[in-house]
């Protein structure tokens, strides 16, 4: 068992531990996958807003949704840190299609994300630097601020 899963394995077992998960795309206030509306759509409690943070690494466009490479030494992806019930993380792992035992384009990792002060260990959803070989890279690392662009200059 990985780190990472172990750690997140211990948080599910641990009900007062808490959990936080780091969102930079469409799980974000205001987008199609709403953190707060997927918790409100399944009877979980709302997630707590924690803060605005940047992680480093490299964001691409999908289409419909960006994907994260990881890169220590990449610019920085802008995203929300919340603190969510562990019941939320099955409702996430669908969002981004992150089944136990298959592969797919996401997957579910624990990092430390710097925000107001403090640092989380967070969920955090990922893809691989293979997947996006082809891909636009956002340069900025704000999945909203260039979404709202893209669509307003292709409209």
């Amino acid at each position: 068992m990985t780190t990472a899963t172990r750690d997140l394995q211990d948080a599910h077992d641990t009900p007062d531990e808490a959990i936080h998960v780091f969102v930079y795309g469409t799980l974000r206030a205001g987008e199609i996958n709403d953190l707060m509306h997927a918790a409100a759509r399944h009877g979980i409690a709302p997630p707590a807003y924690v803060g605005s943070a940047s992680l480093g690494g490299r964001l691409y466009d999908f289409g419909h949704y960006p994907g994260m490479v990881l890169d220590a030494a990449g610019s920085g992806v802008t995203g929300d840190i919340y603190r969510i019930p562990a019941a939320l993380i099955p409702v996430l792992d669908e969002i981004e299609a992150v089944y136990p035992g298959e592969a797919g384009l996401f997957v579910r990792e624990m990092h430390d994300v710097a925000c107001n002060g403090a640092t989380y260990t967070c969920i955090v959803y990922p893809v691989s630097e293979s997947a996006v070989a082809q891909l636009p890279q956002i340069p900025a690392g704000d999945w909203v601020a260039y979404r709202r662009e893209r669509d307003t200059s292709e409209a």
